[in-house]
């Protein structure tokens, strides 16, 4: 006998009404990580041009920390843990954070 399949089909309601979380990444100082690397990942994965990766490299070195995008939350969540895991493979300390706007 046949196994019968069945198809579930799953409704999300989207509110119009309501615009989509944007989350911040933020970046923090560290004493380890060089300032090529952080420009690198700014540039890289944040899709920073060179200019403004550094600018905001200064910023992170001289304030203590700084907000490098902001982006819905998958998206926010993803670049930060990506920058993190590419950090930690080269033994930098690098921390990014993400907090709702």
């Amino acid at each position: 006998m046949a196994k019968q399949q069945t198809k579930t089909t799953r409704r999300v309601r989207i509110r119009e009404d309501e615009p989509p979380k944007r989350f911040a990444v933020i970046m923090h100082n560290d004493e380890v990580t060089t300032m090529d690397f952080v420009v690198y990942v700014l540039e890289n994965i944040f899709f920073k041009s060179h200019d403004l990766a550094e600018q905001i490299m200064m910023e992170v070195h001289t304030k203590g920390s700084a907000i490098v995008g902001v982006y819905d939350y998958d998206t926010a969540v993803s670049k930060a843990l990506k920058t993190m895991r590419i950090a930690s493979g080269k033994n930098f300390p690098l921390k990014l954070t993400w907090q709702e706007e």
